[in-house]
């Protein structure tokens, strides 16, 4: 005889959880027509119409490269970075690890990078970015205060190897050969100078930089430099990128590329990209860049950007690679703007210029913008592949 009470026997829990489940199903699928009714109501479409894409090959002017110090590339990276979780999602964006970059050497991202740009169908070629470091009291490399560092004759030489990439050099003028430095740069095919004041601790407006920037304009080698917040490293002096500081170098006839046209940070109560943007009038050889500003932390910025009139011929195109590679640039962020079958399309290119590319022109950047990088720089470029 079963001596077993009801209370004994084991509770029936499957109809309870059902139900749950139907609750959840349930208030889910109000949750996706709460979105979809939302973005009805809110869709704005693009910031601007395209008239027609540009139909030649694009040069990117805004590309990084990385190096460990394999291979003797004289590359660093401080073991703080390298600690951030950062660096492995850098790495990942040039599909490189860190075994692979210490067996083959730095020359390997190099590589990377010339075969994906040879492998898109709208960038033909880059300009890849040196990096200076930080400089200590004696002119030397600050190792303890430079957290990346890209030496110039690396980048010269493994540049030449490819005829896609051409060589963007970087030097702190805080260095007693600084000059010396520039025209070695300029000998050796460099297109243009790039700063990151916020991490090279360099101040633009120093009256001491003035004959470094009088030969920059002797050799017309353009300064493409940082304003703005920087959030890519683990420290970073914002102050120094105020782009009111680079008023020395354009009144002395610099021509200068403000990158990420100083999207995000503000100085003096006052958005940079604003401040960038009321200098405009005064330097006509003041320029920026679109490079990084479709990033979800920059959301809005790259409307202000192509629909204000002021700047209209001084918007030049650049990737940020290898940014555009890493989960911070999706086109799903640009749900208000973007059709659902626009987000798909771009989200399944392969190609990371393609995706960048595609992903700026459905949001309206013009032809012109596209065009102009290869025209500002002088880098003949052909036809891009047909769809």
């Amino acid at each position: 005889m079963d001596t077993k009470t009801k209370l004994d026997e084991p509770r029936p829990t499957r109809g309870r959880w059902c139900c749950r489940c139907v609750r959840l199903a349930k208030w889910l699928g109000v949750g996706v027509l709460l979105l979809l009714a939302l973005r009805e109501v809110f869709f704005s479409g693009p910031y601007l119409p395209l008239a027609k894409p540009h139909d030649r090959l694009i040069l990117d002017m805004h590309c990084h490269v990385a190096g460990i110090g394999a291979g003797g590339s004289g590359c660093f990276v401080s073991k703080e970075l390298r600690n951030n979780f950062r660096f492995k999602i850098y790495l990942k964006a040039f599909g490189v690890t860190v075994a692979e970059a210490e067996e083959q050497g730095d020359q390997l991202l190099m590589e990377r990078l010339a075969k994906g740009i040879g492998e898109s169908q709208r960038v033909g070629a880059a300009i890849v970015l040196a990096m200076d470091g930080a400089v200590d009291a004696n002119g030397q490399l600050d190792r303890s205060r430079t957290e990346f560092y890209i030496p110039n004759e690396f980048v010269a030489t493994e540049t030449a190897k490819h005829s896609n990439l051409y060589f963007g050099a970087s030097v702190n003028p805080h260095r007693p050969d600084a000059i010396e430095r520039l025209q070695w740069a300029k000998d050796n095919g460099a297109l243009l100078v790039k700063w990151l004041p916020s991490i090279q601790f360099i101040n633009p407006a120093d009256p001491a930089h003035e004959p470094f920037y009088k030969k920059m304009v002797v050799l017309d080698l353009p300064l493409l430099t940082h304003a703005g917040q920087e959030r890519s490293f683990t420290h970073a002096r914002d102050d120094l990128a105020d782009p009111v500081r680079l008023k020395l170098p354009l009144s002395l006839g610099v021509k200068v590329i403000v990158a990420h046209a100083a999207s995000t940070g503000e100085n003096e109560g006052e958005e940079d990209i604003d401040r960038l943007i009321g200098m405009l009038g005064d330097y006509p050889n003041l320029y920026t860049d679109i490079s990084s500003m479709t990033q979800v932390n920059k959301l809005g910025y790259l409307r202000q950007i192509i629909t204000e009139k002021r700047i209209e011929g001084r918007l030049l195109y650049g990737s940020d690679f290898p940014l555009i590679n890493t989960a911070v640039v999706t086109p799903w962020a640009f749900s208000l703007n973007l059709t659902l079958k626009q987000m798909q399309s771009i989200g399944a290119i392969e190609n990371p210029w393609d995706r960048d590319v595609a992903l700026k022109e459905v949001l309206g950047v013009p032809a012109d913008v596209m065009a102009r990088s290869a025209n500002f720089f002088g880098v003949p470029l052909g036809q891009a592949a047909a769809d």
